[in-house]
């Protein structure tokens, strides 16, 4: 016989663990979770999905699969079938802070494409819920920020308000200083006062100890000032200090998302997609699938029609299920 590939190799032998535990006991192996967030953070949604769908709803472990499924299905934009995998996940295990992080996330995302009359129940659902996350885990840093994020933007009739995201702030001084300065630039951007934000972002760069993400939030709100020459310089700095440190992918991710959005420098933005899509830190942040998409549309602008259509199969072969036209970057 033939070897199989080694992804072929590596699902067989996950299976045959799951198969080894045997149903009485519904043990679910943690070289099974492994293994699924490691297809989760490559963007692979299907082998993901292959591997999580079929395991028990019960049991030890049960909770996990069901945080990670509703990952996967909001990697997918679908907002309905990752809230039914969150709360799951939330029932099953309520004291997690993450798991109420992710229903919040959910949530947020499924009132933003909702009705006018069911988006408010699902944002003050959202808001219960990175409340929670937040009470449970004081030092959660990434959900104080969307805590914090919540406060500044949403409008004081579903919870929101200024003076309650600078609370977060304060707290989040003591967790992450970068992500407290940037959402004091956030608060600033609500407030119209976009001296202080940029200083606020800029602070956020200056104590970041590894600043390519907080480079990419400076050039987005250079964008949306159309300040060019500023925007090329953040960007720049974005470049060369994820460079320096492999772990900061994610920011050239997110920085050739500033470019695309502002239809600027197509070919910078295809290499800081083709660097993101080679490195070791790809993450469910920036979707590979979705990365591969994005370089296919700048490669169809750049003239090279063959290298589109195979960017094209290869996010096909990794997320069938998602529609490139669901991609907000076009």
């Amino acid at each position: 016989m033939r070897d199989l590939p080694a992804t072929f190799r590596s699902l067989l032998a996950v299976c045959l663990a799951i198969v080894s535990v045997g149903i009485g006991q519904a043990q679910i192996p943690a070289a099974t979770l492994t293994q699924a967030n490691t297809w989760l953070q490559a963007g692979e949604a299907d082998k993901a999905i292959a591997l999580l769908s079929p395991l028990p709803t019960s049991g030890a472990g049960a909770d996990q699969v069901q945080n990670l499924l509703c990952r996967v299905r909001f990697m997918l934009e679908q907002w309905d079938q990752a809230v039914a995998e969150c709360q799951q996940a939330v029932k099953l295990n309520g004291q997690v802070s993450d798991y109420h992080m992710w229903l919040g996330r959910v949530l947020g995302q499924q009132a933003s494409h909702a009705s006018l009359f069911s988006a408010y129940g699902d944002a003050k659902h959202s808001l219960s819920e990175m409340q929670t996350a937040v009470k449970l885990n004081p030092l959660n840093g990434p959900a104080l920020s969307d805590l914090g994020d919540y406060y500044a933007q949403a409008p004081g009739i579903a919870g929101g308000g200024t003076d309650k995201a600078q609370q977060v702030a304060s707290q989040l001084d003591k967790v992450d200083p970068a992500r407290a300065a940037q959402l004091r630039g956030d608060i600033a951007v609500a407030k119209k006062d976009y001296t202080t934000a940029e200083q606020q972002y800029r602070q956020a760069v200056a104590v970041s100890p590894q600043p390519a993400h907080e480079w990419t939030v400076l050039a987005s709100f250079y964008k949306d000032r159309q300040r060019w020459s500023d925007l090329d310089t953040a960007i720049q700095n974005c470049v060369s200090t994820a460079a320096k440190n492999k772990d900061t992918g994610i920011a050239l991710y997110d920085g050739a998302g500033v470019l695309i959005s502002a239809n600027r420098t197509p070919t910078l933005a295809a290499q800081m997609l083709e660097n993101y899509l080679a490195g070791p830190s790809k993450s469910e942040e920036g979707p590979a699938f979705i990365a591969h998409i994005r370089l296919s549309r700048l490669k169809q602008q750049l003239g090279d029609a063959a290298g589109a259509s195979n960017e094209l199969a290869i996010a096909a072969q990794m997320a069938h299920e998602f529609n490139p036209a669901q991609d907000s970057k076009h």
